[in-house]
């Protein structure tokens, strides 16, 4: 199955860019490469583009379909953490911009034996990159009820998550839980059936919480952002795409807290912290017209915000 992935927010997320054609750019996430083809796209042969993601799949899809751009592009295997340490060793000294698009790709939630669907049976995998890491299949069948518990409630914001992680050890006592089938059958038996008519698949949080465990997505983005932001040349733009509050909140806080560093008390009539601001957030972020979720549907939790490096 190839790699495809339709792109969220992508004229929004150029714009949001301010693309020079000279420039240097970045994306952490590059998946398809849709948004990474629209930006070499916009670049000149002195631009230059380097992406990286943690899926092989992705690496070779987007390896293949920017080999037009010649050396403008380049792609690598890499955590999107790694990214400002990866241009400098190709010689760059900041970035003009970088984009990180959070998302799951259509091609990870499609494929059946990658596991990250509960809409269809396959291994309980989701590890964006299988050649290392811990399994859903491992968190499901070695952490504690607790471990569980903490997971589910705190990655995915269940309220019956001391009831699904009650149900998972109980499961996994007569069996090991290794499919995303007999997941779904667990954590349905766990909440109760008038409240499986609302909210969606019963067993949409946990799928999410157990992703974010074994991918450790929200250790990474809080350990990405303020480097990023330090990586910028002078008016560049750090662009991040979200699906879900937990990593929106992430970004909201650490963009609002390079605009505004200082630490005094509010009643001070001069800064004395002697911190300084970075650059300007975009507050209000943006999301998806009506049109684009109509023709996509996985695009409506998607939020875009921006930070521009000070001048």
């Amino acid at each position: 199955m190839e790699f495809l992935h339709v792109s969220v927010l992508l004229q929004e997320s150029i714009k949001a860019l301010k693309i020079r054609p000279d420039g240097v750019y970045g994306d952490g996430t590059v998946g398809g490469a849709g948004h990474a083809f629209a930006i070499c796209n916009a670049l000149s042969d002195a631009g230059r583009f380097i992406g990286t993601d943690r899926d092989e799949d992705a690496v070779q899809t987007a390896g293949k379909r920017l080999s037009i751009f010649g050396e403008r592009a380049v792609v690598y295997k890499d955590i999107y953490e790694n990214l400002p340490t990866i241009m400098r060793r190709e010689g760059y000294e900041g970035a003009d911009g970088i984009l990180l698009d959070l998302g799951v790709s259509s091609y990870q939630l499609d494929t059946a034996e990658r596991g990250f669907s509960y809409m269809q049976d396959g291994p309980l995998d989701m590890r964006m990159d299988r050649s290392e890491g811990m399994s859903a299949a491992d968190v499901v069948n070695t952490y504690s009820e607790q471990e569980l518990t903490r997971v589910i409630r705190d990655y995915g914001e269940d309220r019956f998550a001391k009831n699904i992680a009650k149900h998972i050890v109980q499961a996994r006592a007569e069996a090991p839980i290794l499919t995303t089938g007999r997941l779904c059958e667990v954590v349905e038996g766990a909440i109760p059936k008038k409240m499986q008519k609302t909210g969606g698949h019963p067993a949409k949080r946990t799928f999410q919480a157990l992703r974010i465990e074994c991918n450790r997505e929200l250790e990474i983005l809080e350990n990405s952002l303020d480097e990023m932001i330090d990586f910028l040349n002078p008016g560049g733009v750090l662009a991040v795409i979200t699906f879900h509050s937990l990593e929106d909140r992430i970004v909201k806080q650490c963009f609002k807290r390079n605009e505004d560093p200082c630490i005094c008390p509010k009643d001070f009539p001069v800064c004395v912290c002697g911190r300084v601001s970075k650059g300007k957030a975009l507050h209000k972020p943006i999301v998806p017209s009506e049109e684009e979720c109509e023709r996509n549907p996985r695009a409506k939790s998607a939020k875009l915000r921006t930070f521009t490096k000070k001048e």
